[in-house]
């Protein structure tokens, strides 16, 4: 994945979080708000509470390789994805499966909006 596609300024991130549109659940959460690009950003937050600094990069690589995949399927937003110490016991399939779930309902709350 392109790094065009990451946001890596805190105050980019800070300004997305201050947003306060989310969805979420015990493993992980996302946030996200509305860009001028024609493509989607991303960034993903861990706290040194989820595991050493190997189990850390594993799930970012992780993480990273599910909006690869799903890159043509995702609107223009700008998204924060925060990871919690729940996540940890959880497989690659179900971590996917979390990720998918999530910006499934952010594609419905997005056509809401549209037909509003």
């Amino acid at each position: 994945m392109k790094k065009v596609y990451r946001i890596k300024k805190n105050n980019e991130i800070d300004a997305i979080i201050q947003n306060k549109k989310s969805i979420g659940d015990k493993s992980f959460v996302v946030y996200y708000k509305e860009n001028t690009l024609a493509h989607f950003r991303f960034a993903i937050s861990i706290g040194r509470k989820y595991g050493g600094a190997v189990q850390r990069n594993k799930i970012k690589r992780q993480i990273r390789m599910i909006l690869h995949n799903q890159a043509k399927g995702l609107a223009p937003f700008d998204y924060v994805i925060v990871v919690k110490k729940d996540a940890s016991n959880l497989s690659f399939q179900e971590i996917e499966a979390n990720i998918l779930k999530h910006l499934s309902k952010f594609k419905k709350a997005e056509h809401m909006n549209e037909k509003l």
